[in-house]
């Protein structure tokens, strides 16, 4: 393979995250009436719901002394209390009852941040509020329609963003790291073809008449009892900026068309990946494994959720001990293969993005 030097797009430099973007804040079981505390890009927040079930996210540190409000306690019909001295706010982040006084300050406000609920997720937009459509959520309809069954969890990863978005868009590492489960030599050695637009990536890969791997073989049995025989397999890998990726995968009965759009005799799957950044090294992974067949067996989605708990956790051990090599060469520049065409796109989408919003760090 060609090895390829870039310095604009291959930087292991922090180039920051976009704000004017939605980002997972949390599943949307996690937040509840009690507070909880989550940084998203930088900045802490603390997430509840009002009395009707709204979730609300405030910054999470009180105006009058800074605690966290995050340790208060939900008041009223969408009221925080601060756990400090008592300060009350609404859910717009306006203060509206003060300890020992009856006039309330003015400006005694925080920072209240537009919520959108959609796909089992809590979406927070932290920068031009004005900016902050809906309509921009990234589509991850798989994960709450009645046409696909699945699991996921939440993965803390001590590591820049930007390496988990690498390590997704180029699954050639899975013959490597994951050789026990989702990993072959096929991977490599296929072809692939990477197409993008303003705000998107694709890496589309097939691998015709191979045998299916471990995790693969697995699941064809689940659908079809005592399969044996060779496969067609894909792997459709999708980003939307900036940090939303979502991989269809599956594999077929080798030559029954598979590629020409019928999947009637295989297993497809939809990886479900939002990596939000909270800090120049660490991020919240939220990931889940939808499936289309067997959408009633509640079994085959707890094995596939473990079985791909156990396959993050190989890549969440390599990314932590990547960013560890990166803190100790901090002038060292990446290279790129061929493999990497994708990544190296979603980093010139998210510099654009950066660049648009004013915001990228000029790299020295």
């Amino acid at each position: 393979m060609t090895a390829v030097r870039t310095q604009s797009s291959t930087t292991n430099k922090v180039l920051g995250y976009p704000l004017d973007v939605w980002y997972v804040a949390a599943w949307d079981k996690e937040v509840t009436r009690k507070p909880m505390a989550r940084k998203v890009a930088g900045r802490p927040l603390a997430l509840y719901r009002t009395e009707d079930g709204k979730a609300v996210a405030l910054a999470d540190a009180c105006w009058h002394r800074l605690a966290p409000l995050s340790m208060g306690k939900t008041l009223g019909k969408d009221q925080i209390q601060c756990p400090y001295h008592g300060i009350v706010y609404n859910s717009a982040g306006r203060c509206v009852s003060m300890p020992a006084q009856e006039t309330v300050n003015p400006s005694a406000t925080v920072p209240s941040f537009p919520v959108v609920e959609r796909y089992r997720y809590v979406w927070v937009w932290l920068g031009d509020p004005t900016k902050a459509d809906p309509g921009l959520v990234p589509d991850m309809h798989q994960l709450d329609s009645p046409e696909w069954a699945g699991d996921g969890e939440t993965i803390y990863a001590p590591c820049n963003f930007q390496l988990v978005l690498d390590n997704l868009m180029d699954l050639t590492h899975e013959e490597f790291i994951h050789s026990s489960s989702i990993g072959q030599e096929e991977l490599s050695e296929s072809d692939f073809v990477v197409t993008h637009d303003d705000d998107t990536v694709t890496v589309a890969r097939w691998m015709f008449n191979i045998d299916a791997p471990p995790f693969w073989l697995k699941n064809m049995r689940d659908k079809f009892p005592g399969f044996e025989g060779k496969v067609d397999r894909w792997q459709i890998i999708t980003f939307r900026s900036p940090s939303v990726i979502n991989i269809d995968v599956g594999v077929a009965k080798a030559g029954t068309g598979a590629f020409e759009g019928n999947r009637s005799q295989g297993v497809n799957g939809f990886v479900m990946n939002a990596i939000t950044p909270e800090s120049d090294k660490t991020c919240h992974y939220f990931w889940a494994f939808m499936r289309n067949y067997r959408l009633d067996s509640q079994l085959i989605t707890t094995q596939l959720r473990n079985g791909v708990h156990g396959v993050f956790g190989e890549d969440e051990a390599m990314l932590s001990a990547q960013q560890a090599a990166i803190d100790a060469n901090p002038d060292y520049e990446f290279y790129n293969l061929n493999i990497d065409a994708g990544g190296m796109w979603v980093r010139r989408l998210i510099e654009r993005q950066l660049e648009a919003e004013g915001r990228l760090v000029p790299v020295a």
